[in-house]
């Protein structure tokens, strides 16, 4: 008989995590101590549970603006070589105490600079926190690999100069390229530079786009800036037609997406933090799924939203009534649109995941 499907359950089998933000996920207690080492007095409070509660209901507004507010405090903390590392490490370990094997963990390296660190500084105290944490979690029995997206914000003008970061690190664990931030009147396309010089690097990227904007963002992500993936592309729903019946007709963009593999990288719980979605047993993810997008699971930030890749799957579990095989489909989906080598995505398929679900589905 296959193995109950239980948060407990869930949390053994192998994940694959395509869009979560360091900053939105650092640890309460981190955050407290690493205001105290570094002078910063401006955290609403420092009872280290009490401050957990203000993440999660502040960011439970219904507003991407007021959501992104919340990275006010955890960046305030990640502004030395040593807060990088340490909330670097902890997210390598609680990603795989959660039973992620692969990660792409993105974040944006013009906003830690406000103590003297350059962006290849920046960039290398993350990395060498992925790799303390990595090493950490394996000598405790979960292997896991995390990789970095280095993102630039839509809203400032360094983007061709973080695609030439992700270039130069390239062959250090920097997977790819992200533009993050408020979708409304920053378009993707002004930052048309930095994905063509990208592209001439034969380097990958993602975009965030269709969650807090409509189709017009998820169409510039993709038809000017040439996007591999889609952050969210939740709003793809917008140009899908359901009829009394339940049949869907898709309209030319969502087929596009749809016929092309597009991955869409979906974080329910913090979709509906943002309103982009009105709960998750309404959440566009199942009809998504039950058209054979490529969709892939993932926590955004775990921090504000209060969730982990666990939770996630057990909450898509409980509203649709998904089975271990759908939830490896959604694994395999995410591995599927790594930026990792053809190789070594293979490898970790066949390897890990199709045995860790076996496992659970004999």
């Amino acid at each position: 008989m296959p193995t109950p499907l239980t948060a407990d359950t869930i949390r053994t089998a192998p994940k694959v995590l395509l869009h979560d933000h360091l900053d939105g996920g650092v640890r309460p207690a981190t955050i407290v101590e690493l205001a105290a080492e570094c002078g910063y007095d401006g955290l609403p409070t420092t009872d280290v549970d009490a401050l957990g509660r203000w993440f999660t209901e502040s960011a439970d507004s219904g507003s991407l603006v007021r959501y992104l507010e919340t990275f006010d405090q955890t960046l305030a903390v990640m502004q030395t070589r040593e807060g990088l590392m340490r909330v670097a490490s902890e997210c390598a370990q609680d990603l795989a105490a959660d039973g992620v094997v692969y990660a792409e963990v993105r974040f944006a390296p013009e906003q830690h600079l406000q103590r003297g660190l350059t962006l290849p500084q920046v960039v290398q105290a993350v990395l060498d926190g992925f790799a303390e944490g990595s090493r950490i979690a394996a000598e405790s029995g979960r292997g896991i690999r995390v990789r970095a997206l280095l993102t630039a914000m839509r809203q400032a003008a360094r983007s061709r100069e973080i695609a030439e970061l992700v270039v130069a690190f390239r062959d250090k664990e920097v997977a790819g390229f992200d533009i993050a931030g408020a979708e409304a009147g920053f378009p993707p396309s002004r930052h048309l530079d930095a994905f063509e010089y990208l592209q001439r690097e034969n380097s990958h990227f993602t975009i965030h786009a269709g969650e807090a904007f409509g189709l017009p963002s998820i169409w510039e992500a993709i038809q000017w800036c040439g996007a591999e993936r889609l952050g969210h592309g939740v709003r793809i729903v917008d140009d899908i037609t359901v009829d009394d019946e339940g049949t869907a007709t898709l309209g030319l963009l969502a087929g596009y997406v749809r016929d092309r593999r597009i991955p869409l990288e979906m974080a329910p719980t913090s979709n509906v933090q943002t309103g982009a979605a009105t709960s998750i047993a309404t959440h566009p993810i199942g009809l998504l799924t039950d058209l054979r997008f490529r969709v892939t699971v993932n926590t955004d930030n775990r921090l504000m939203s209060g969730v982990s890749m666990t939770s996630e799957m057990t909450a898509l579990v409980e509203a649709f009534g998904y089975d271990w095989h759908r939830l490896q489909w959604f694994t395999i989906n995410a591995m599927k649109s790594s930026f990792l080598p053809f190789d070594e995505r293979l490898a970790i398929i066949e390897n890990i995941v199709k045995p860790g679900y076996a496992a659970l589905m004999a």
